[in-house]
């Protein structure tokens, strides 16, 4: 294959140039390449070529959920949204907590043949936060990061022994940072909003305790720990300081928090409904500001598909979470590269090499001999979010109607164009 005319995303530059696609590498990189006969030839004129983007937080809700989603749906949604790689939370039932599952997650993705799934493991047996799972296994199972995700790991001295242990396989613990005692019960952020609209609210504490002990405890044992979905501007302070105080910390964000303020509950629309909530204006700004300066280093989607019974309920009742992975790449392109705060490359690395290098994964950079996940976009086409048109089952997000530029052409994987279908 031949991709050619494309400009291609480097990880230093965006440079017009052909590239040729063998044996699921990239075997050539040059202008003016030739065709062989019968090799596939691919027009990429007036589009850009990026590494295949990972996404290193979704929910893919199989086993046990898959009336929610499920990995062959889920990786339909995610090729289409410009994902090579996804990497799947472990709260599914059973909890993706020992080799069994998490083998199973890896084995189906194959079989899905789509992109490629990466499980994460849970830190604790069953999430329960009591006892740690085995941590070795699951990784020599396939298991590229170990997570609690949707609850924080509540004991101290735990949560210190699992960034101990994960450490010493080589993996990190990737941290949902919320005490529960200061969330309590809370649904979405507290302020002047969740005021107006009588809900109750989560205070931006009750995210950055959870931050402050993860940062202490990786600092003092000397290991990389990693904060999930960063929505506070205290919190993305919190990770500032501790980098320029040299602690090994990595963090990622989500399109809901750097183009999205709280302003959006008070219609009562409960697929605004998501944990850690959207906050105010001053967050979004510090977010987007994080993202700008390299505090913040990865974008996700914590892509949370449900069922419409789940959403369609009273706010309170209602499910956290909002379905992301087909409209990700259009918030970036909308909210951060138009806007001047990333440039091509440095977007790349959110959605791509950073996100490979945190957790060894191949990819996440175009260079010869490098694996051809490839995406490849225009970055000029405008659309209009219509969730009835996603392929995930999860139709639910607070951004139907949304104008977004950018659109996803090609996504290749390991040299086969998987999407278009």
């Amino acid at each position: 294959m031949i991709i050619k005319n494309g400009s291609v995303v480097f990880s230093d530059r965006v440079e017009k140039t052909d590239l040729r696609v063998s044996d699921g590498k990239i075997a050539e990189i040059g202008s003016g390449l030739k065709a062989d006969k019968g090799e596939e030839v691919i027009d990429a004129s007036g589009l850009h070529v990026f590494p295949g983007f990972i996404d290193m937080h979704v929910h893919l809700r199989e086993p046990g959920f898959e009336y929610k989603e499920d990995i062959e749906s889920g990786s339909k949604a995610a090729v289409k949204g410009g994902f090579t790689q996804v990497c799947c939370m472990p709260n599914t039932s059973p909890v993706a907590d020992n080799k069994v599952v998490i083998s199973y997650i890896r084995h189906r993705g194959e079989e899905v043949g789509l992109c490629k799934i990466r499980p994460i493991g849970a830190i604790t047996k069953g999430e329960a936060g009591t006892q740690l799972a085995d941590i070795g296994e699951m990784k020599k199972a396939g298991a590229v990061a170990v997570s609690d995700d949707g609850k924080a790991v509540k004991s101290s001295r735990l949560m210190r022994l699992a960034m101990e242990y994960a450490s010493g396989f080589g993996i990190r613990c990737l941290c949902h940072c919320e005490d529960s005692e200061l969330s309590d019960g809370g649904v979405v952020n507290e302020g002047y909003n969740s005021t107006l609209a009588g809900l109750k609210g989560i205070p931006r504490a009750a995210e950055d305790v959870s931050i402050a002990r993860e940062l202490c405890l990786a600092e003092s044992l000397g290991v990389p720990v990693h904060i999930c979905h960063v929505s506070t501007y205290s919190g993305v302070r919190l990770i500032r300081d501790a980098k320029r105080a040299g602690v090994k910390v990595t963090a990622e964000t989500c399109p809901h928090y750097f183009a999205a303020t709280d302003d959006l509950i008070t219609g009562f629309d409960t697929n605004t409904k998501v944990n850690p909530p959207i906050r105010e204006e001053k967050d979004r700004l510090a977010i987007v500001e994080g993202l700008k300066d390299g505090t913040i280093d990865c974008i996700v989607t914590d892509h949370a598909p449900h069922h419409k019974n789940d959403k369609n309920v009273e706010y309170n009742l209602a499910a956290f979470g909002i379905s992301g992975l087909e409209t990700s790449f259009g918030f970036a392109v909308t909210y951060l590269y138009k806007t001047g705060v990333l440039t091509l490359p440095e977007l790349a690395a959110k959605m791509s090499g950073n996100p490979a290098s945190i957790l060894s994964l191949e990819g996440g950079a175009i260079e010869r001999g490098g694996v051809a996940d490839l995406t490849i976009a225009d970055l000029d086409e405008e659309w209009t979010v219509d969730p009835e048109k996603f392929l995930s089952k999860g139709k639910n997000t607070p951004f139907s109607g949304r104008r977004l530029c950018g659109a996803v052409r090609y996504t290749i994987v390991s040299g086969q164009v998987k999407y278009p279908f």
